[in-house]
């Protein structure tokens, strides 16, 4: 895959400064990503708490309008689903371990309009999204264990990430692949290269002093894969 086209770029806004969130989703999509991802965190699934339906709904009345990807670290999950997709998610995903019915939670996303996904801890076998894969437009592997923005890459997923991509490639599955978790410039290419299209940064985009800067070098990378 070498067409950069293919490729999309998701900063995470965990990373950014709420203080100007508008602001900040502006200067990153005028800078060349694709898709804003909201990492939502409950402190009950995940040990951390974050941001809200609120969020998203704020920054829609604000005026965005690219793709807003909404990752669910929450037990249940039902719940946050209407009220993100209420208030104007494109994605949403979610850990199968935290719905008691997958089926019924990824046709709930479906029929509030959003595209669903599932998410897989670094731990966890893709097995266990083997029965529903042809149901979801995003598989999303995450790179570190979920709950904290600025950890480092584990490189094991990397082979997780070819299974998966060798998975969906053998079933003629129009599913993007994500990756979030320690993402940078260092590894980008190896990420890319295992099969990833989709690449989550927040430290490595909102941390540069130059967003437009970061995002043109991460496009060279993946041109070069």
């Amino acid at each position: 895959m070498s067409d950069t086209a293919k490729y999309r770029i998701a900063p995470s806004i965990l990373s950014a400064d709420f203080a100007r969130l508008g602001e900040e989703v502006d200067a990153v999509l005028a800078a060349g990503a694709d898709i804003v991802h909201f990492d939502v965190m409950d402190n009950h699934y995940v040990p951390n708490l974050t941001i809200g339906p609120m969020v998203c709904e704020a920054l829609r009345k604000y005026g965005i309008t690219a793709p807003i990807d909404v990752h669910l670290m929450v037990e249940p999950v039902d719940d946050l689903i209407v009220r993100f997709a209420d208030a104007g998610a494109s994605y949403i995903t979610f850990h199968p371990e935290a719905s008691r019915h997958v089926d019924r939670s990824i046709k709930l996303i479906r029929d509030k309009g959003c595209m669903p996904g599932l998410v897989l801890n670094p731990a966890t076998r893709l097995e266990v999204v083997e029965h529903v894969l042809d149901q979801l437009d995003m598989l999303l592997l995450m790179s570190v264990n979920p709950g904290f923005g600025g950890q480092s890459f584990l490189p094991y997923v990397v082979e997780k990430i070819k299974q998966a991509r060798a998975l969906i490639d053998s079933r003629n599955l129009d599913v993007h692949l994500e990756v979030d978790g320690g993402i940078k410039l260092e590894n980008l290419a190896t990420v890319a290269a295992a099969g990833a299209d989709t690449f989550v940064a927040g430290s490595a985009i909102f941390g540069a002093d130059d967003y437009q800067h970061v995002i043109a070098q991460m496009r060279e990378v993946l041109a070069s894969v």
